[in-house]
């Protein structure tokens, strides 16, 4: 992971998303950086959570409407 440099979000799948979540965390437990990395680390650890959230929520909605289409027919 690049220090301080963040591939924009929109440009992410979730499972890449996922992943660098998961860096971040093994990065924060090193617990090897000053605070302004371990900030900064931390919002974007809140980012990605979110995202990976609204990833998930919209799959959960287009499985939704299919097994709806399916009792429809």
């Amino acid at each position: 992971m690049s220090d301080l440099k963040f591939k924009p979000l929109e440009e992410l799948s979730y499972e890449e998303a996922l992943q660098e979540l998961e860096e971040l965390v093994q990065t924060l437990e090193g617990g090897e950086n000053d605070l302004k990395k371990t900030l900064l680390y931390f919002e974007r650890g809140q980012d990605l959570a979110s995202y990976c959230i609204s990833l998930l929520d919209e799959a959960e909605l287009k499985v939704e409407e299919v097994l709806k289409g399916d009792d429809e027919t």
